[in-house]
């Protein structure tokens, strides 16, 4: 819902801080303020208002002299407010006011108390603390200038011509100057022993239900973004039925090459069968082609998959945004907890099988949750992910190994999701949507997407500049002339190693080809991807 900075320590510029700040204007585009504590630190924001549309200005001051600025959405902020913080006077009726009340009653160690996605920062004199939610939903970069003051911010171009020295925060922590960094979340599917549940198919679809209904926590419309797979299409499904209950009508929104791309097929398809309010988008490859600069800027991060799949992820959000929509939900999550990608079924056995969900989950924040935030905060839009829900996570992740792996149901990939949604009395999604394949949203598209786009990018570097690649790029060298491209565009936009050590690139693994596409699988059924032939695209 925002971007936030802040600039903890004495002497920084306000002026000059209201001007970095204004670097993510895009994620605030509704109001921007700042606020200058006694000990000369500085608290910018800049506002997409969800949640308490008239009084809900940040930074907001707490009961004392504590400051706080939010990005995110606290869901249970209502129930803190009538159980334990029920002897607070409260200024606004935002959300995120419930942070720095949670800070005077508590102290530091309070974030395991809210349910929701948030990177936060509170300054009480010369105390402060910042924060991550569990999973790294919202993006959050922290730095050190050359004078010692540490910066917070919601994206990478804020600081990091300011900082010495930057890197991204850690999800699941909090950081005070006194204490360092705090590991604050402890679940306990993050050992693989502890996936010794029963297999629940009511229950996992009450948790999916709910994770969903308390995403719908919005004073602006909201949307979902519809591909048709089966992710998306379960969310469609179940916040359509959720807004049917009051009358509303959910818009929904898929994008593709043409009429004929696989997404746009499948999602109309689901949306005439739940009867959304649907847009189908269209782009060319050179629309795509041109926008490349802009994306790479936007979602700071050269990794191969995550420009692929950002590019018309932006392009489509910026429709979204033309229709009025300033809240999407979105199917991040469901791949990575119940072991969706292509490549899981070669897993060599249920314990790798049960770490590899383990930590492509965890890893989400540095591709998938990276590039959804960041594509659709480009254009003011805030994106809500229900599957990755604390409380969906900590019932369906501990399910059995055994229950899970896609061989064990002669190669459905995530079957007992599907199986959980497959409701004959009450069908959610037509048949053939509920069992499609796992289709990458990168060749979801369209396959002559990611073809042609391989093939534009070979015929902008020369042999020669990929020959040179591991002297001008010795940190995570670009091994493909697709890879040296984007690592040149984001070179441009962020030059300094700090940013470059950011980046963590997706590789899949116990396949032969490590392209990140889908369809370099062999078990996809369109599997041939002939296109991949100057090396891994890592």
């Amino acid at each position: 819902m925002s971007g936030l900075l802040a600039v903890i320590g004495k002497g920084k510029d306000p002026q000059l801080v209201k001007e970095l700040s204004e670097r993510m204007s895009h994620r605030g585009p509704d109001e921007s303020d700042l606020h200058i504590m006694e000990n000369g630190s500085v608290l910018c924001h800049e506002s997409l208002s969800i949640i308490d549309l008239q009084s809900g200005k940040q930074p907001i001051q707490g009961t004392n002299k504590a400051w706080m600025v939010h990005d995110g959405e606290i869901y249970n902020y209502q129930e803190l407010k009538n159980t334990i913080l029920k002897e607070h006077t409260f200024r606004t009726n935002s959300d995120s006011e419930v942070i720095v009340h949670l800070y005077e009653e508590f102290g530091y160690d309070f974030c395991n108390k809210l349910d929701g996605d948030f990177a936060f920062v509170i300054i009480d004199g010369d105390n402060y603390i910042a924060g991550r939610d569990p999973i790294g939903v919202k993006p959050l970069y922290y730095g050190l200038d050359e004078r010692g003051r540490i910066y917070f911010s919601s994206e990478m171009k804020s600081i990091a011509d300011q900082c010495k020295s930057f890197s991204t925060f850690p999800p699941g922590h909090y950081y005070t100057g006194k204490s360092g960094f705090v590991k604050y979340y402890h679940p306990e599917y993050e050992d693989h022993l502890k996936a010794d549940q029963p297999l629940d198919f009511e229950l996992i679809r009450q948790s999916l239900i709910e994770a969903t209904r308390k995403r719908l926590m919005s004073e602006v419309p909201v949307g979902v973004v519809l591909s048709g797979g089966l992710d998306t299409s379960l969310i469609t499904s179940v916040a359509s039925r959720i807004l049917k209950e009051s009358g509303k009508k959910l818009p929904s929104f898929s994008i593709g090459l043409d009429a004929d791309a696989p997404d746009n097929i499948f999602a109309r398809k689901a949306a005439e069968f739940l009867g959304t309010d649907h847009h189908e988008i269209h782009f060319t490859v050179k629309e795509g082609v041109e926008a490349l600069e802009k994306v790479i800027s936007a979602i700071e991060t050269y990794d191969i998959i995550s420009v692929r799949s950002g590019v018309p992820m932006y392009l489509l959000s910026k429709a979204i945004s033309e229709k009025g929509v300033k809240v999407i939900l979105s199917g991040e999550g469901a791949d990575e907890i119940f072991g969706g990608h292509l490549y899981f079924r070669n897993a060599p056995s249920a314990e790798e099988f049960q770490d590899e969900t383990i930590e492509r989950v965890q890893k989400l924040f540095t591709a998938d949750l990276l590039r959804v935030d960041k594509t659709t905060m480009a254009h003011g839009i805030e994106a809500r992910t229900p599957f990755l829900d604390k409380d969906f996570l900590d019932v369906t992740i501990r399910i059995k190994t055994e229950e899970k792996q896609p061989k064990t149901y002669d190669g459905v990939e995530k079957y007992i999701l599907r199986k959980a949604f497959d409701v004959p009395e009450n069908p959610y999604l037509p048949a053939e949507v509920l069992w499609r394949q796992k289709e990458q949203f990168s060749d979801g598209v369209g396959y002559n997407w990611v073809d042609e786009l391989i093939e534009y990018c070979s015929s902008q570097v020369t042999d020669e500049q990929l020959a040179g690649a591991s002297a001008e790029f010795p940190y995570n060298t670009p091994t493909t002339k697709e890879a040296y491209l984007y690592r040149s565009i984001f070179h441009k936009y962020y030059p300094q190693v700090s940013a470059a050590q950011t980046v963590r690139k997706w590789i899949p693994k116990w396949q032969e080809n490590l392209d990140p596409s889908g369809r370099a699988n062999a078990a996809h059924l369109n599997g041939n991807f002939e296109t991949v032939k100057s090396g891994i695209a890592v």
